[in-house]
């Protein structure tokens, strides 16, 4: 089977990312900043052969991939299986916040333990890597030899990259996360391999937060 070539782009950025605000399944829109880093990678990828744009359902992923599809005559297809983890209780807290208010989930959460879902509704890293990992196999397959581009958040760029360089859940992040960076792989029946990751030449001059001081 032809090899399905990907670009995976973290939204733009929000308020919220400022804050270093969890948001997980909030519906927290682009702030102006990520409305224009949108607006950069839509331009930086008009020249490419876009066959589609699939994104979360989230608003903030939404709008980064509206930019995109528009330059293209394309409609952004939704994915919601491409959303941020849930983070249940954790959600609208600061990383201050959970430190201080839940220190022993804190704890587990900042060890990467596999198997810890955040109180209230969250999803333990194992959870949130087959329901990503699974979207990302069904969509890929459905673009054999084409390109297609994917919209997400911190996090499942994150199960992204480890998912194509063989990283543990629990290994240290070494790799940026940066809002609208674009990340590039192929898709085989085999799984994913990296071809790049966190391009941001589009953004010449702009500090695109890390998804480990704001996710």
């Amino acid at each position: 089977m032809d090899a399905t070539r990907l670009i995976a782009v973290r939204h733009g950025e929000t308020a919220w990312n400022v804050d270093t605000r969890l948001q997980g399944h909030l519906d927290i829109a682009l702030n102006d900043k990520g409305l224009w880093q949108a607006a950069r990678v839509a331009r930086a990828r008009a020249p490419e052969p876009i066959a589609a744009v699939y994104s979360s359902d989230l608003a903030r992923a939404w709008q980064t991939a509206e930019a995109i599809a528009a330059g293209h005559g394309l409609a952004v297809q939704a994915a919601p299986r491409l959303r941020e983890r849930a983070f249940g209780e954790f959600e609208g807290r600061t990383f201050l916040d959970i430190e201080r208010e839940l220190p022993e989930q804190a704890e587990r959460w900042r060890k990467r333990d596999p198997d810890f879902a955040p109180p209230g509704g969250g999803e333990s890293l194992t959870q949130f890597r087959l329901r990503v990992t699974e979207a990302v196999a069904e969509l890929a397959d459905r673009h054999p030899g084409q390109l297609v581009v994917l919209v997400a958040h911190g996090g499942v760029m994150d199960l992204l990259y480890r998912a194509a360089t063989g990283q543990e859940l629990q290994a240290p992040r070494t790799w940026q996360l940066g809002n609208a960076h674009i990340n590039r792989m192929l898709w085989t029946g085999q799984g994913l391999t990296l071809v790049g990751w966190a391009d941001d030449g589009h953004l010449a001059g702009d500090d695109a937060l890390d998804e480990q001081a704001a996710a």
